[in-house]
């Protein structure tokens, strides 16, 4: 079968370069752009070591479309889009929510602007449960209301309902929005896992730092909420079998589905103390936390019910907590410093383009 290029944003984050991994092993080509803000070009290098195929790579900010038109105009086989890249952390966008609205909202706009003009009509937008704000319904189906309790969920909630309006006004766009739950877990081969820049803003890159000695304990926000053991629930699903259901979806838009919504979690919530439990066991030993006051817009419980995808992407996860601890753990415990120690992070010029 033939397969048209995809073109990743955010590529050489977390969950973008996982899913990089499953294009290639599903014979894509892939283009990448990404700005590096949080991210590391060495994320590439290790996506090609796994694969054993080269990946294209473009120093390329979503806010300056003229570079995204020009990679497209580079690229006439680009066929379609999976859009990871943005500012993506929950507190920090209380914090300072001009900057995720900006750089999030207006980033999407310019790059739907570039495909559109390079007829480039395909886009899998990588989403979040934090649209549905406080769910009354739990586990969480599709059809649940949306409204997101902060910054970050709103600029999700605002370009779903952007895309969604696109596609009602021109019918040739297909759109998957995939609403993610919580990723955890690395690629089993330890070369690659989550590489926050900075203090890590989600709870298990964050716990796998306590573990390895780069922080001193975790903080566990609040221990009030009404659950089990008064700490959050949230679906924790594997980055593997998430980056598997991009291709699920990515196959589903060869059908023209027009603009639908999947949730890719597990349906099994895990409190924060439960997966600090299971970390630990995966890691050989306790590990320190404090309890904390509640950040500004978390929700109780954050669940999902993923039977359409299940159904209609056939897809599923499939890699359990325990695995997930230990992928987590064998990454972390090989790369104590994340990719922060590896020279040349800067792509070489032979291979970057400053457009």
């Amino acid at each position: 079968m033939d397969q048209k290029s995809v073109l990743v944003t955010g590529g050489a984050g977390y969950i973008g370069s996982h899913t990089v991994i499953e294009l290639l092993n599903a014979n894509y080509s892939v283009v990448i752009i990404d700005n590096l803000c949080n991210s590391s070009y060495e994320a590439v290098r290790r996506i090609e070591k796994i694969t054993g195929k080269s990946v294209t790579f473009y120093k390329v900010d979503l806010l300056d479309k003229k570079a995204m038109v020009e990679v497209f105009k580079r690229h006439p086989n680009i066929g379609s889009v999976i859009h990871f890249a943005g500012l993506k952390a929950v507190g920090e966008s209380t914090k300072i929510p001009l900057d995720y609205y900006h750089n999030n909202i207006t980033g999407t706009v310019l790059l739907l602007q570039a495909m559109k003009e390079n007829n480039v009509k395909d886009i899998i937008f990588s989403s979040s449960a934090t649209v549905y704000g406080d769910p009354p319904i739990i586990p969480i189906p599709e059809t649940c209301p949306t409204g997101a309790t902060n910054p970050y969920g709103r600029t999700k909630h605002y370009i779903e309902n952007m895309i969604r309006d696109l596609c009602t006004a021109e019918p040739d766009w297909n759109a998957g929005l995939l609403r993610y739950f919580n990723p955890a877990g690395a690629h089993p081969s330890g070369i690659l896992g989550e590489n926050p820049l900075g203090i890590p803003n989600n709870l298990m890159p964050f716990l796998a730092q306590v573990a390895i000695g780069r922080r001193e304990y975790l903080s566990v926000f609040g221990n009030d909420f009404p659950t089990k053991d008064g700490t959050p629930i949230r679906d924790y699903i594997n980055v593997v079998d998430l980056a598997k259901g991009h291709i699920a979806a990515l196959e589903k838009l060869r059908e023209k589905p027009g603009c639908v919504e999947y949730n890719l979690g597990t349906g099994k919530g895990k409190t924060v103390l439960e997966m600090v439990a299971a970390f630990s066991k995966a890691v050989g030993r306790d590990l320190p936390y404090k309890i904390v006051g509640r950040r500004a817009g978390d929700v109780t419980n954050l669940t999902a019910n993923p039977a359409k995808a299940n159904e209609e992407l056939k897809w599923k996860a499939e890699v359990s907590i325990e695995e997930s601890c230990a992928s987590l753990w064998n990454w972390q415990s090989k790369n104590p410093n994340g990719l922060e120690d590896c020279p040349g992070d800067a792509p070489p010029e032979s291979i970057i383009c400053y457009i």
